[in-house]
């Protein structure tokens, strides 16, 4: 089948623009993939759990009967070995899961009061 010279540039013209729509569409506006939606709301889940838990940590480290030693270990800690830190005192550990958790153990460290006397 032969198509008519007067519809090739329409045709072309129709796949410019359908590539010219994606393009602009997933650059700038704000198109995404099914697997980045998914990605995104994960993040944004996470996210909202471990704001969610901080009190619980907070709560956790003032009643610990060894708060002091703790906070104080806590703060010796390098700036970046703080983490750690907070993970090996348990206030980083919810009940019912196999070890703390990392994001929330860096999530407590900012409710701790690390500059009291």
């Amino acid at each position: 089948m032969t198509t008519p010279e007067w519809l090739k540039p329409g045709i072309y013209g129709a796949f410019v623009g359908a590539a010219f729509v994606s393009i602009i569409g997933f650059s700038w506006g704000g198109w995404m993939t099914g697997g980045g939606a998914d990605k995104m709301a994960s993040e944004m889940a996470q996210d909202e759990v471990i704001a969610a838990l901080v009190p619980l940590c907070l709560d956790m480290s003032r009643t610990d009967i060894e708060r002091v030693a703790k906070l104080e270990t806590i703060r010796e800690a390098s700036s970046f070995k703080r983490r750690d830190a907070v993970m090996e005192t348990g206030w980083a550990t919810m009940p019912g899961s196999d070890g703390p958790n990392r994001d929330l153990a860096q999530a407590c460290i900012a409710g701790l009061d690390l500059d009291a006397s």
